[in-house]
């Protein structure tokens, strides 16, 4: 199986350098080429354009940055993809465009499934990523054997409904991020050892994967980009537009989305999400904390 790759980022390049380890012909495509190159080697193509990329390739996955970027890269493929193909986005991006790139690619005989991931690089670096996937059936099983090279395959409904599981994943690590954020200056100013406090609740109830990393990143203040603040702030705009899509008014969503608002607002966009932390100091009085 020949497999195209687009995109070839902090979540691009590992995931396509698992594909090479796992023995397929793999074209690469990145707008920076730098990135596409620097994983040249045996069976790897490197290609200039993007529709150079897929025009032999049995399976497309795209890994781009959002919804636009996802919607000028399909239509500048959309040609050169192979009838009885099969086109697997794995970006995040809204629902709507998810839909209609399956309608649209289908109408030439193109599969598409819209799989978008949560697990991060490191989930990416050992192919444990949770990957959401909206479409066919017959779609999601074909791409199946390849995915599984990444991580662990989850069939959630009819397509678009893989980037609303991504958003409903955003919508939760948002809230995570921010309740363990006021916890944490909770105990801080309450005069306990926060990292004691953390520690405490580690294997109870209240712990979580965001308790564990992004809970240590507050405690040191570090705020190296993972997932930078800004694309979150970009999910949650689209997660109140899915609400409202449904006729929906959800209140945690809105907090949340107006916090990550005021973080970028701030000049703090390219920080980790994790950084709504110090947003949520300032607006706590706890501006000695950041």
């Amino acid at each position: 199986m020949n497999i195209a790759v687009l995109g070839i980022g902090l979540m691009g390049a590992p995931m396509a350098r698992r594909l090479i380890a796992a023995g397929y012909q793999v074209t690469l495509w990145n707008r920076t080429a730098a990135k596409a190159e620097a994983l040249a080697g045996p069976g790897v193509r490197i290609a200039l354009m993007p529709a150079d990329a897929v025009r032999d390739a049995d399976l497309t996955i795209t890994m781009l940055e959002n919804g636009p970027v996802v919607e000028a890269v399909v239509a500048a493929i959309g040609d050169a993809l192979k009838p009885g193909s099969l086109l697997v986005d794995m970006s995040s991006i809204p629902p709507d465009t998810a839909r209609a790139h399956y309608e649209t690619l289908g109408a030439r005989g193109i599969a598409a499934i819209d799989a978008p991931v949560s697990g991060g690089p490191s989930g990416a670096e050992a192919g444990t990523l949770a990957i959401m996937a909206g479409g066919d059936e017959e779609a999601v099983e074909r791409a199946r054997p390849v995915l599984v090279h990444l991580g662990r395959v989850t069939r959630v409904g009819p397509p678009g409904t893989g980037q609303l599981s991504k958003l409903c994943n955003q919508l939760i690590v948002g809230a995570a991020i921010g309740a363990v954020s006021e916890a944490l200056i909770l105990a801080e100013k309450g005069g306990a050892d926060p990292a004691k406090v953390r520690e405490a609740l580690s294997g109870g109830f209240a712990d979580s994967k965001i308790l564990a990393i992004h809970g240590q990143r507050m405690l040191d203040r570090s705020f190296i980009p993972g997932g930078a603040a800004s694309v979150h702030l970009k999910d949650m705009v689209t997660i109140q537009a899915a609400a409202r899509g449904n006729g929906l008014d959800l209140p945690l969503a809105s907090l949340i989305h107006r916090l990550f608002e005021d973080l970028c607002r701030n000049g703090e966009g390219a920080k980790d999400h994790s950084a709504l932390f110090r947003q949520i100091a300032r607006e706590a009085g706890a501006e000695d904390l950041i």
